[in-house]
């Protein structure tokens, strides 16, 4: 299943909130508007506002409320991917050459703060005060992080339970803040924010360690991106630190000897896979995203059957199953 499949019980709020958020994201200031224009154009899967446009259809129905929710995540997301390209030097992003690449670090540094703005701002012209505590949270949670990534990648200490804070903070918690704010649009119920938050963590969770499976197992043009790409930022990842943990301890030196002071080399990402492969890491990275995605499943199963919880259910599939 797709995600054009997943959203179809939402295509014509997802039109809505297109509109909404193009029209959030105006400047009258010239550079800026080009840039901003230039970002629109690289539309991507806009999977964080279909999850708050489901979220809220299940919880109690899409409103004004909703849009304002899904644009300020969006702006969010937006901004930070602006800034990643900033830190990792990138030159493209989805097909196209990057912001730094076109317009320089200084411009796309600021960019991304306006678009941080915008998505602030939003709330407050609209006075959804909420919202932004939700959002903020999410900020802090992300920065954190990807600075504990920092600080583990450069000792390659890291702990399974390390590891889990980390994914669970960069990545689980905005796709948490986005059903958390689909909910927040569409019922006052304290019971059903936490479901939606708790929905969204999960899937999110699963949906990092699917993605950290594929740098094990798949090929360059399956996913987009180089394989072994988390050895060469000396990032360790499930399927790593279970095998590490499997390992004879003196075969389990040598690997991270290898990826500590190894130099980049097809041969040296070959090794390290054989080897996860042998401790059964990818076995395990495996079953622990299905038991997160049923986590997920059971989180909202107290909610009548609809089209839009289908759609959450089927998503929860694609977390899982999704070759890219």
């Amino acid at each position: 299943m797709d995600l054009s499949i997943i959203s179809r019980p939402i295509e014509p709020h997802l039109k809505e909130f297109r509109k909404f958020f193009r029209e959030s994201m105006n400047s009258k200031m010239l550079l800026l508007d080009t840039v901003v224009r230039y970002i629109l154009r690289q539309k991507g899967k806009q999977v964080r506002p279909i999850l708050v446009l489901l979220s809220a259809q299940v919880a109690g129905g899409i409103t004004r409320r909703t849009y304002v929710g899904a644009t300020m995540v969006e702006l969010l997301h937006t901004a930070t991917l602006v800034h990643d390209d900033v830190v990792d030097e990138a030159d493209e992003r989805r097909g196209f050459p990057s912001i730094n690449a076109v317009w320089k670090n200084k411009v796309s540094v600021l960019v991304g703060d306006y678009l941080l703005s915008r998505g602030l701002l939003v709330a407050v012209e609209n006075n959804e005060y909420d919202f932004l505590g939700i959002t903020s949270k999410a900020v802090r949670r992300m920065s954190e992080g990807e600075l504990l990534q920092i600080q583990k990648s450069r000792k390659l200490d890291i702990k399974e339970e390390e590891y889990f804070r980390i994914i669970s903070d960069k990545t689980a918690s905005l796709i948490s803040t986005c059903c958390e704010l689909g909910a927040h649009s569409a019922s006052s119920d304290p019971v059903t924010h936490q479901a939606f938050s708790t929905y969204g963590e999960m899937v999110g969770i699963a949906f990092q360690i699917r993605d950290d499976i594929f740098d094990y197992a798949s090929t360059d043009a399956a996913i987009g991106k180089p394989t072994g790409n988390d050895l060469k930022e000396k990032k360790l990842t499930l399927p790593l630190i279970y095998s590490m943990n499997q390992a004879p301890r003196k075969e389990a030196k040598k690997i991270l000897s290898l990826i500590k002071n190894g130099e980049e080399s097809r041969e040296r990402t070959e090794t390290v896979r054989q080897f996860v492969t042998q401790y059964g890491g990818l076995v395990y990275a495996e079953r622990t995203a299905i038991e997160y995605c049923e986590r997920a499943r059971a989180s909202i199963a107290h909610f009548p059957d609809s089209q839009a919880k289908r759609s959450l259910l089927a998503f929860v599939e694609f977390a899982l199953a999704r070759s890219a």
